[in-house]
């Protein structure tokens, strides 16, 4: 039996009674220029595409809430990445959330996926196309064993690992997050073919899926990038580190005021009039 994460769980992030956020009220994209603004936890986009929600190499998980907008690349990326996995007969590629419309901060859920340059890839490649009842009430596949230590032996797979494998190695990819237990999964399999882990970073939750981050593109002038990851393949003792006994007052993250807007996104939502 598949060990799955259980429905409230998986949808206790997006908080059914959370007061919306303004951009949660935009429900088209804004006209121009496709242009990524900000950083990916703290932006907008402008000129944001949908999905095709309709494609033969992968699907799009919960279309209803509408979290299927991103940057022109974002989609370019996504193709490529569901046509290779096609090509090698892993399975059916599932595309969890994007952004929404143009961006900006969701009331739950999320705290990046703002400037349309983030994606979250659903570690679990079915070789038959699930059905509209399964895309809208999809069941996360919990990989990461109880005690949080490592994955689970029956339900890791070498399709999960070469999915992994295949976004790292796209050159617009810049970050990818999964839960630390993957990452170390990851790290015993590698064997000698280790850069591509560089990008492969360990973070909190992320248990049934990754999140894919791109590069801020050309044209994006107010795009804000990362640093670049740490060199070396972070197998060593900084991916240890996320094992030992946590410390008093460390942890998750604690949700915090968000910053203000930088002021192109500022701009958008008063020219569109969407109050709070």
């Amino acid at each position: 039996m598949r060990r799955l994460i259980p429905v409230w769980l998986a949808l206790a992030a997006f908080g059914a009674g959370a007061a919306q956020t303004p951009w949660q009220k935009i429900e088209h994209p804004i006209a121009g220029a496709p242009s990524a603004i900000g950083s990916f936890a703290n932006g907008c986009i402008i000129g944001a595409q949908p999905l095709p929600l309709e494609a033969g190499n992968y699907q799009v998980l919960r279309p209803d809430q509408r979290r299927y907008f991103g940057h022109p690349d974002l989609l370019l990326f996504i193709q490529r990445l569901s046509n290779q996995v096609k090509h090698l007969g892993l399975g059916e590629v599932l595309v969890g959330d994007m952004a929404m419309p143009a961006g900006g901060r969701f009331s739950s859920g999320h705290a990046s996926h703002q400037s349309g340059l983030d994606a979250d890839i659903w570690l679990q490649t079915p070789r038959q196309r699930w059905s509209a009842s399964q895309l809208l009430k999809p069941q996360p596949l919990d990989l990461v064993s109880a005690n949080g230590r490592g994955v689970v032996p029956r339900l890791w797979q070498p399709q999960t690992a070469a999915l992994i494998k295949l976004a790292a190695e796209d050159d617009q990819v810049t970050r990818i997050f999964v839960n630390p237990a993957i990452k170390k999964q990851l790290c015993l399999d590698a064997g000698s073919d280790r850069d591509w882990l560089r990008k492969v970073r360990p973070w909190f939750g992320h248990r049934a899926h990754m999140h894919v981050r791109l590069r801020c593109p050309p044209g994006s002038r107010d795009c804000v990038d990362q640093p670049a990851p740490p060199p070396g393949d972070g197998c060593g003792a900084e991916l240890e580190s996320w094992f030992l006994p946590a410390k008093p007052g460390t942890g998750a993250p604690v949700k915090k005021t968000p910053p203000p807007l930088p002021a192109a996104c500022q701009a958008l939502l008063d020219q569109h009039r969407v109050l709070p």
